[in-house]
């Protein structure tokens, strides 16, 4: 009997010391969520930007020369003569090597010989012919004989031209590769030559960026031969209509301008197309943007009472560029220079109307 009296007055102080504890709780909770509406959060805040942001494409290509060229020679003979230093600038047409042409020489001297005869065999021929002192079959035959002699003379003028290897272009020769009395033939090489009045860069752009890409496109050229932060501007001039099917990718051209000396055709280069520009828009840093399940959001600093209070301004994304985002608000003002925080935003303890107090972006992070 007296176990049962107890035992529930045992329970009814358990109860009533969990009543009392629930609201002790209870009051400390509301207390300390009036203090954290009224104390100021510190952030960091910086001002909407209107400007333009660029999209980019950073791609890898080689420089190349304006215009290259291996030299051969067109007819075969011994090497009489070289004309050029390695490595020399040259003009157009500079004879660069000589080949014997003594035996053409005797060959056009028999051709001039027979050119003159028949020259003169037909001159008789058509005065015989107005006296009607010759039949038209000899006058044909001697008129025949006088083509045949002069297209044997031109044959061998022309041989003759071609025992001279003459530059095709201005521009610095490469290495030669024989010397006098080697014998040449159409395949061997002479040497190259490389006209470096220009520079071109090739390059391969991706099929999704294709058609962002066309002759008159910017693009900004940086290699490790370059001093540093030194950048080269450039544009593109050709797009190859063929996607290569094992890289789904186009091969595009494009000219440099003024390209420093240190930069050479063959050389390694990273290059940063300009695929889009959008003018004049609203740009915040990445790290003001603030996302979660209900949508992409930017906290205002706005001034209300004389206080510094958080906005929450759902917006739209756009172009990303450099860490900057291009941002149009969905409801709510957002206009040029109005104050943002800036960093931190997920980490923040931050609410609609939270008081806050404003400190400049740090230099690093500035735009």
């Amino acid at each position: 009997m007296k176990f049962i009296l107890v035992f529930p007055c045992f329970l009814a102080a358990v109860f009533l010391g969990g009543c009392a504890r629930k609201e002790a709780t209870g009051g400390q909770g509301s207390a300390r969520g009036g203090s954290l509406r009224e104390q100021k959060q510190p952030v960091e805040v910086t001002q909407v930007a209107r400007m333009d942001l660029s999209e980019t494409l950073n791609v890898v290509g080689s420089v190349a020369p304006n215009e290259s060229a291996e030299l051969r020679a067109e007819i075969s003979g011994l090497v009489r003569g070289i004309f050029f230093e390695e490595g020399q600038p040259v003009v157009k047409d500079k004879v660069l090597l000589k080949i014997d042409d003594s035996e053409l020489r005797a060959q056009l001297a028999q051709a001039e010989a027979r050119y003159q005869l028949t020259d003169l065999s037909l001159q008789r021929a058509e005065n015989l012919r107005q006296s009607q002192s010759t039949t038209l079959a000899e006058y044909d035959r001697a008129k025949s004989e006088f083509a045949s002699a002069k297209a044997d003379l031109a044959v061998l003028n022309l041989r003759l031209e071609k025992t001279e290897i003459k530059a095709p272009f201005d521009g610095i020769v490469g290495a030669r590769a024989l010397s006098p009395g080697d014998y040449v033939t159409s395949q061997t090489s002479i040497t190259s030559i490389d006209d470096l009045s220009r520079l071109k860069i090739e390059f391969q752009v991706p099929e999704r960026f294709l058609a962002k890409v066309r002759p008159g496109t910017r693009f900004v050229v940086t290699s490790s031969s370059l001093e540093r932060g030194k950048q080269v501007h450039g544009e593109v001039y050709f797009v190859s209509s063929v996607i290569d099917r094992s890289t789904r990718s186009s091969a595009v051209k494009g000219m440099l301008i003024e390209p420093p000396p240190s930069l050479k055709p063959g050389m390694f280069a990273n290059i940063e197309v300009v695929l889009e520009v959008r003018e004049k828009v609203l740009a915040v840093p990445e790290g003001s943007i603030l996302t979660t399940t209900n949508g992409t959001t930017l906290i205002l600093a706005k001034e209300v009472n004389g206080e510094t209070v958080a906005e929450f301004v759902p917006i739209r994304l756009g172009l990303r560029s450099r860490g900057l985002v291009e941002v149009t608000a969905l409801k709510g003002e957002l206009a040029e220079n109005s104050r943002i925080v800036a960093s931190g935003v997920g980490s923040l303890i931050l609410f609609p109307g939270a008081k806050l107090q404003p400190r400049p972006l740090k230099e690093d992070f500035r735009f």
